[in-house]
């Protein structure tokens, strides 16, 4: 019996024995030694050169299941080398783990390896991926391709054979140059619970098959280009989710408060995007949640106070700094009203603080001298959605101007609550029925909504109201003229805004007497706007006139006294009482006066309207936070340029610039900075007049010149940019009658002329700076990338804070970058802080100068003096960087100098220079056709002095003095 059952189990030791010692697989070892071949340092595998059995004889890092390699383990070895083309030919493979070394070429395709599982690729530098890669690898459970600088050029798509993979688990896919949008087919995976797909190009919303995910670890951050967009309210629906990396995207919309379902949920990254309205307070309620980044977003409304220690929401547009505060009454308000049309970006980057009355809270005024919103004016703003009730919170409210929008949904009925409303214009949107039920007082105005029965309204069928006290005060942000449109006929109602030019209709059910007096209202309101609105043009030796045509006064031209005041007014008393620019103005129920001292200019808003074609699309060179600059051309030729502010804009800030522009550049004249020609002030109307720049903003021909078509600046020319600046920036500090701080120095405030010679604009932050060595204390203001740290810390800035700023336009002039670039690596995002981690290395700086720059070794030494002249300028401390004035000494010697053609030459159009000053003036004389142009000393004198040809003096007239 015994013996039977040896009998029996010989066959197994037989197949034991066989696998033992059977030999590896021809093919296996033919593209191993393949492998090892196309490998620079082939030596760190440690194969045996006289082995061809690495199943048998137990190659390092081989592995085998019988006589077949199933994995290959080098990970981290500092390979060098490609890929075999046939590696799918190794079709036992299970898992690979290839990740941390330095293989080049093409991947080959995996196409075939259906029992692969586990599959390491990244951090490598492979240069392309073959579209069969995915064939096939329908065991698959891990894989990554992480840090592979694929198809550098057009990145590459995810190929929906990857889909076959049912059972795939793990997916890193980060850095590796994926572009386009993210396929359908990974929210399908059932199996997946982790995707990294971070710093690629991708684009695009996320697809709707993520719904309902079960995805516990979902990276999508830091994508180059422009980045993934839409709402995230998808992520709401995934449950299981543990880290949420979405920061440095294009993400829109709020943040939902369904997100408070992940209770998984422990890393949540949302910072860098386009998200807005509030912060839901529900994810105060997240048990697991540890970290939450919402910085540089449109966030509005309070901060929620939550329980985790690491919370970062620096860069959004909350009313309160401090977590768990609520906001004012009339802010939450207005942000509830900021809801219910879909958090516009232009106002939700506007609306910020705790005081919609002292901000720059745009579509927003309020009484004068109190804190309370009587003006609501957002028209023609292509707003969407609907009116929240939450505006009849605003009970001071007596201008609601929405006319002109794509709102919908019905007016709210406590509008018609409001005691103080004088005026509702929701014409041209698409309401609907009813139209709540208003009094006689309330102009309301409905036209062009299809949705409503003209016949619905509630309000109005009276007399006209009396007009006594029914202006709105010019201060606290007047509404604009609603651009000539007539009012609804909806109720008899005045025209609010009582002064020149507008309508006044009545709704009066007689039409007959409609016809007839509303032209006689409408004549006795012209006659009462024009026979007091008088433009008092007051010059020295001269008689009063009005200006017919845009006429400039060289200043030269003109004594000190010899000063022209344009009063604009609508009343006779107003004129009287009227004060300067930079003082009060004077407010009253028919109107405003103001008195501008402009120096050298006769100007009126008529003219400018003319020479800008009436403020055309055609003729605009820009825009900013102020409003829109234009091009105008004068009768001569001569091109000026026209900053207008718009008239939703006029907020107590944005005055303030205007007039600190006026009052800087009336103080101040500088080779290097801009001039203001003039400026006006007409009901309205906010303009500020310049010397035209032809060839526009530094900015443009650094960042923007292959886009717009222009030939890159040459270090040259930068030098001479430089220079420039630095000595226009000196005036301002050291060398004007006062010492002024900018504020807000950087490329695109640098204009430049045909000769590509600079010279600082744009003076609406500008600060008198404090005696000394002192800082003054103000509201931040100023743009991120070129902030001093301590200014923007503290909010005390010093002239200290222009040179940083410097500094960082020296660093875009040799890098070529700009100063704050979202779409660079986190690493060099900041110009600064990137160009500082660069000083110590001479090749790196080789290597980060402007591609666009024809580096030769007579340049390479400049640039070097430049950019370590930047980096004193930027240094963190204040009192580490140099003054203006030795930036000035810095540059000067840089730029090449005057020389004489030649320098024998010692006579020049008859006059030498080796004989006395009288025979050399006696020869001029006699060389200029006689003694009238001359002006003889007595005969005592010394001898005879020329007079000054015409424009000698003013020739050589500085206000710098330099």
């Amino acid at each position: 019996m015994a013996s039977c059952t040896i009998y029996m189990l010989l066959p197994f030791f037989f197949i034991l024995f066989f696998r033992a010692s059977a030999t590896t697989d021809p093919g296996d070892v033919a593209i191993l030694r393949a492998f090892e071949k196309g490998l620079k340092n082939p030596s760190l595998l440690k194969w045996p050169a006289d082995s061809s059995d690495p199943c048998g004889t137990k190659w390092p890092n081989v592995y085998c299941s019988g006589n077949r390699v199933s994995q290959i383990q080098v990970q981290n070895f500092g390979l060098v080398g490609p890929l075999p083309p046939n590696f799918n030919q190794l079709t036992e493979l299970v898992n690979l783990g290839l990740q941390r070394n330095k293989f080049t070429g093409p991947l080959p395709s995996f196409s075939g390896l259906s029992k692969l599982q586990y599959a390491y690729l990244g951090t490598n530098q492979f240069d392309s991926i073959p579209a069969d890669f995915f064939e096939g690898l329908t065991s698959l459970l891990e894989f990554s391709l992480e840090d592979i600088p694929l198809n550098d050029t057009d990145g590459w798509t995810l190929p929906s054979s990857l889909s076959s993979a049912a059972q795939l688990q793990k997916l890193f896919l980060s850095g590796c140059n994926l572009a386009g949008p993210i396929p359908d087919f990974l929210g399908s995976m059932a199996s997946l619970s982790i995707l990294e797909l971070a710093y690629n190009r991708l684009s695009g919303p996320i697809p709707s098959t993520f719904n309902g995910s079960q995805l516990e670890t979902f990276w999508l951050n830091n994508q180059n280009g422009q980045g993934l967009s839409g709402p995230i309210d998808v992520f709401a629906t995934m449950s299981s989710l543990e880290q949420l990396w979405i920061h440095g995207n294009q993400f829109s919309g709020t943040i939902p408060a369904a997100l408070a379902i992940c209770v998984s949920l422990q890393d949540l990254k949302l910072n860098d995007n386009k998200l807005v309205g509030p912060i839901p307070p529900e994810l105060a309620s997240m048990p697991a949640l540890r970290t939450l980044s919402v910085g540089n977003n449109m966030l509005t409304g309070p901060i929620p106070k939550l329980k985790t220690g690491n919370f970062s929401y620096n860069g959004n547009y909350f009313c309160q700094s401090e977590p768990g505060t609520p906001c004012a009454p009339d802010v939450a308000a207005l942000l509830d009203f900021l809801g219910g049309v879909l958090y516009p970006e232009n106002l939700a980057t506007k609306w910020a603080g705790n005081d919609p009355c002292s901000g720059e809270w745009l579509g927003v005024s309020c009484n004068p001298g109190s804190k309370n919103v009587s003006v609501l004016n957002l028209q023609n703003y292509h707003l969407n959605g609907t009116i929240s009730p939450s505006i009849t919170n605003l009970s001071s409210l007596k201008y609601v101007l929405l006319a002109r929008n794509n709102l919908g949904g019905v007016i709210p009925p406590g509008l018609a609550q409001l005691p103080s409303l004088l005026k509702l214009d929701v014409s041209s949107n698409n309401f609907q029925p009813p139209i709540p039920s208003f009094s006689n007082k309330v102009l309301v105005l409905t036209d062009g909504n299809p949705r409503l029965d003209k016949n619905s309204t509630g309000g109005g069928d009276g007399a006209l109201p009396p007009t006594s006290g029914s202006s709105p005060p010019s201060s606290g942000g007047s509404p604009p003229s609603t651009g000539g449109s007539t009012p609804s006929s909806h109720g008899s109602q005045r025209n609010p805004a009582g002064g020149a030019g507008n309508s006044i209709t009545s709704g009066w059910k007689s039409k007959k007497i409609v016809a007839i007096v509303a032209p006689v209202v409408a004549v006795a309101g012209l006659l009462v706007f024009l026979v007091p609105s008088v433009v008092f043009c007051v010059m020295k030796k001269k008689k009063d006139q009005t200006p017919s045509s845009f006429v400039v006064y060289p200043r030269s031209q003109l004594d000190p006294d010899n000063v022209v005041k344009i009063v604009v007014a609508n009343n006779s008393e107003a004129a009287r009482s009227a004060m300067s620019v930079s003082g009060t103005q004077n407010k009253g129920i028919l109107g405003e006066a103001q008195v501008i001292e402009a120096g050298n200019l006769l100007i009126s808003v008529q003219v400018l309207r003319g020479v800008t074609r009436n403020f055309s699309p055609e003729n605009e060179l820009g825009r900013g936070g102020f409003g829109v600059v234009y091009k105008g051309v004068l009768d001569d030729g001569t091109m000026i340029a026209v900053k207008r502010m718009e008239a939703a804009v006029v907020s107590n800030k944005a005055l303030d610039e205007f007039q600190s522009e006026i009052a800087v550049l009336s103080k101040v004249r500088h080779r290097h900075l801009v001039s203001l020609l003039g400026y006006c002030i007409e009901g309205n109307e906010r303009l500020l007049v310049y010397e035209y720049m032809p060839q526009g903003a530094l900015s443009k021909h650094i960042f923007q010149w292959q886009k717009l078509n222009l030939q890159p600046l040459s270090w040259k020319r930068r030098l001479n940019v430089a220079l420039d600046v630095a000595r226009g920036i000196e005036y301002l500090h050291s060398l004007a009658h006062q010492s002024f701080i900018h504020r807000d120095l950087k490329s695109s405030n640098i204009l430049l002329g045909d000769d590509f010679r600079a010279k600082v604009a744009d003076f609406g932050l500008v600060k008198l700076a404090p005696d000394e060595k002192g800082s003054v204390a103000t509201r931040l203001a100023g743009t991120f990338g070129y902030l001093a740290p301590e200014y923007a810390v503290t909010g005390k800035v010093t002239t200290k804070a222009d040179v940083f700023s410097f500094g960082v336009v020296l660093m875009e002039l040799v890098t070529g970058l700009m100063a704050l670039d979202e779409d660079r690596s986190e690493e060099s995002r900041y110009l600064v802080s990137w160009f500082w981690q660069i000083k110590t290395s001479r090749e790196a700086l080789l290597a980060a100068i402007d591609p666009a720059l024809d580096v030769t070794e007579e340049t390479i030494e400049s640039i070097c003096i430049v950019a370590e002249l930047a980096r004193h300028c930027t240094s963190r401390e204040p009192n580490q960087r140099p003054d203006m004035s030795h930036a000035v000494n810095v540059l000067s010697p840089l730029v090449e100098k005057w020389k004489p053609t030649d320098e024998d030459e010692d006579e020049f159009e008859g006059i030498t220079y080796d004989k006395s000053l009288l025979q050399m003036v006696k020869v001029w004389q006699a060389s200029d056709g006689g003694a009238e142009n001359s002006l003889t000393a007595s005969d005592d004198s010394k001898g005879s002095i020329p007079a000054r040809p015409a424009g000698f003096a003013e020739s050589f007239t500085s206000a710098d003095g330099r």
